[in-house]
């Protein structure tokens, strides 16, 4: 380690034309002799929220064994090599999504639940839902950095009027609610994105025109870079030359998909954003690890896809729609086929954990100070069924909350909110309700399960 009297401030950022670049932790931000809790290495959790619509292949999500050392399922196998940080978590209902005699229909409009446990309401002169938890985490731990929370998506939101029987498209657009009547824009272009955790403020316009001139951001920084660097040990050195030539790779990336970005728009895919679909889901996921990396955000939310999509991922093995999949009629070569459709995401996800897992931060790596929540708010798409949902979760936290883990509660008695307010208490924010939930999961916590 590098030893000093003297220390860089944590909030410490390298500016040029156009360009902020926020700095990874050093060693050289770390007091010597100075207890690591009141330093700026003491862990700093960090959120992810991923929704998937249509829900997951019945019998190939769920393992078969409870607890620990379980056998990783068909889909859920990709993250095998995480066992030690991941719970897998089986027989959560989200009641919230579902309809009712008085609410008929508007299945698919009803995304928003995942994270906000409220029930969206139909027919309504505006919508309405409520705080969704990534939004409590930023405002706990995301008041002193640029972003405090991050919206990133793949498909492009419709508008924002009457969606699915009566539902508002709010509902189907945004998974991230600051208020219970504002939800979160979505952004989905990966340029636009970089240009948020890298520019300087001012408008896109801007900035984008600068980058013409410029054939890199790290261009109006490289002079304030190497006169920053002198000063720094041989360790924070290589730390930040691997910082700043993976910033460099992904603009890099960017700048190729946006060459070969749709021509010809659809209503699948608008103009300028990559053609490729794989290519898109890598994109974002290495832009959340760099906005964690540089402490740009500590709360984000990434949609992968919007409800009734058609989207196909001939990665996966099958080239069919993921809707139109998911409607498999429980037949089991279709249900298979889905399940590879599963396991695709599931794959993209476990690209992420190693990406964080390869980031050193104070006592670990970025993926024990993280925790992602990927779930949907179906079960069994086919029947419209919102009994089951697939629930994953991954990360450390604080590096205390425990991985290998598989829970598995009674059917028809817990539901997804009453996790929702488990996760609040887990990153230290204590709330007697959120949304319709009854109590919290204490098994979440290693704890005996009790049952509200």
């Amino acid at each position: 380690m590098f030893l000093t009297k003297k220390f860089i401030p944590r909030r410490t950022f390298l500016r040029g034309a156009g360009a902020t670049l926020a700095l990874p932790l050093l060693d050289s931000m770390l007091p010597a002799f100075t207890p690591q809790r009141l330093t700026a290495a003491e862990p700093m959790r960090r959120f992810v929220g991923i929704w998937h619509p249509h829900g997951a292949a019945p019998g190939y999500w769920s393992p078969t064994k409870e607890g620990k050392n379980f056998d990783f399922s068909f889909i859920t196998k990709p993250l095998e090599a995480f066992r030690d940080r991941t719970v897998l978590v089986t027989g959560l209902d989200m009641p919230e999504a579902m309809a009712t005699d008085e609410e008929p229909g508007g299945d698919h409009a009803r995304g928003a639940v995942l994270l906000s446990g409220a029930r969206p309401r139909r027919n309504a002169v505006s919508p309405y839902l409520g705080v969704t938890i990534d939004q409590l985490i930023a405002n706990k731990y995301g008041q002193d950095t640029i972003l405090s929370s991050l919206q990133l998506g793949v498909e492009d939101t419709g508008n924002f009027g009457n969606c699915n029987w009566g539902y508002s498209c709010a509902y189907t657009n945004s998974i991230s609610w600051v208020s219970p009547t504002q939800p979160l824009p979505t952004q989905v272009n990966p340029r636009v994105v970089f240009e948020r955790l890298f520019g300087d403020g001012t408008s896109a316009e801007e900035r984008l025109a600068g980058r013409r001139q410029n054939a890199s951001i790290l261009d109006s920084v490289t002079r304030e870079l190497a006169g920053f660097k002198k000063d720094l040990g041989a360790g924070d050195r290589a730390r930040l030359d691997t910082y700043v030539d993976n910033i460099r790779e992904l603009e890099r990336r960017i700048r190729i998909a946006m060459q070969n970005s749709v021509q010809e728009p659809t209503s699948d895919v608008p103009f300028g954003l990559p053609d490729n679909k794989h290519v898109h889901f890598r994109l974002m996921y290495d832009l959340l690890a760099l906005a964690f990396q540089g402490d740009i955000t500590r709360s984000a939310t990434y949609m992968l896809g919007r409800d009734l999509t058609g989207t196909s991922f001939p990665e996966s093995g099958f080239t069919g729609g993921w809707h139109g999949a998911s409607h498999h009629g429980d037949k089991p070569e279709n249900v298979a086929n889905y399940a590879k459709i599963n396991r695709y995401h599931v794959e993209n996800l476990a690209y992420f954990c190693e990406k964080l897992r390869s980031i050193p931060e104070g006592d670990g790596t970025l993926l024990d100070h993280v925790l992602i929540y990927k779930g949907s708010n179906m079960g069994n798409s086919h029947r419209h069924a919102h009994e089951k949902v697939p629930v994953i979760l991954v990360g450390g936290i604080d590096g205390t909350f425990k991985g290998n883990r598989h829970i598995v509660f009674p059917d028809n008695r817990q539901r997804t909110s009453n996790m929702l307010l488990s996760i609040l208490y887990l990153f230290g924010i204590e709330q007697d309700k959120l949304g319709t939930s009854t109590g919290k999961l204490t098994e979440l916590y290693g704890e005996p399960l009790e049952i509200a």
